[in-house]
């Protein structure tokens, strides 16, 4: 039996904060780990929603809405008549044994993918300061701009939109789809950490990441690879930074009014699932 939802969450943030986290993010978060630690593919049926309650020590309510966080993120995949299923990563590379048991609210877990995403987008933003057509900079441009102005105006859902636009832009102008396939699971599995850990919410400036985007435009405009690896490093090493610091202010600048394991989240439809990336 893996520890109850109240209790230190194996590989995630610190227990203490644990008290003031919503029920249905530990049990989410427990959920993982009880993937993990049996070591379940993708395709594997799990327990019932009420077996799921007993295995973790939580009520069916939070169990539920714990459960269907993690579909909404692609986790899980639920099938009515037919029960709870471990979810494939979409468009996952390689081994999905492995994917599967990515767990977002680890601190470890989500610098090795900030890490892995370095190496990615590094080679991608090269790539396309080399081989873009005119065509694709002025794609990556505009995608650059629309992100400036969306974190000028604190736009989570604009900026979101445009973020997504610009990444996949150079990934497209780094003629690689393996390369551009490598970029959007990354940024999926980010998006979950987003949604678990932050609701939602994002991580840093988004004026800042906005800057940034325009910043690498020009160098791949340019055909200035040197000037793009660096720039599209730096701005990852931005993202960490963001991460990081946010998790502290999670940690250490809580409300005082604790969340029971009866809480409940808001729907899955109302938290967007954007980074400041």
């Amino acid at each position: 039996m893996v520890s109850g939802p109240a209790g230190p969450a194996s590989g995630g943030t610190d227990d203490t904060s644990d008290r003031y986290r919503p029920g249905y993010e530990l049990v989410a978060e427990q959920l993982l780990n009880y993937i993990a630690e049996r070591n379940l593919l993708p395709g594997e049926r799990l327990p019932t929603e009420k077996g799921l309650a007993e295995i973790l020590g939580a009520t069916r309510n939070v169990t539920r809405e714990a459960v269907k966080v993690l579909a909404a993120i692609g986790r899980l995949s639920v099938r009515r008549g037919a029960g709870i299923f471990v979810a494939s990563s979409p468009g996952a590379l390689g081994d999905d044994r492995f994917l599967a048991h990515f767990r977002p609210t680890s601190m470890e877990h989500v610098l090795m993918l900030l890490d892995y995403r370095r190496l990615i987008e590094s080679e991608t933003a090269q790539r396309a300061a080399t081989l873009a057509t005119p065509i694709e900079v002025r794609a990556i441009r505009e995608a650059a701009h629309t992100s400036l102005e969306a974190g000028k105006a604190d736009d989570i859902e604009s900026f979101g939109r445009a973020d997504e636009l610009f990444h996949d832009a150079v990934g497209i102008a780094a003629h690689n789809v393996f390369l551009r396939s490598s970029v959007a699971n990354i940024r999926s599995f980010a998006a979950q950490s987003d949604v678990l850990l932050f609701h939602g919410d994002v991580p840093g400036s988004l004026q800042i990441a906005g800057a940034q985007h325009l910043a690498i435009a020009e160098a791949i405009g340019a055909g200035d690879a040197e000037s793009a690896v660096r720039l599209m490093a730096e701005h990852i090493a931005t993202t960490q930074t963001q991460f990081e610091r946010k998790i502290r202010d999670r940690l250490f600048n809580q409300p005082e009014h604790p969340t029971t394991p009866a809480a409940t989240s808001p729907p899955a439809e109302e938290r967007p699932q954007t980074s400041a990336s």
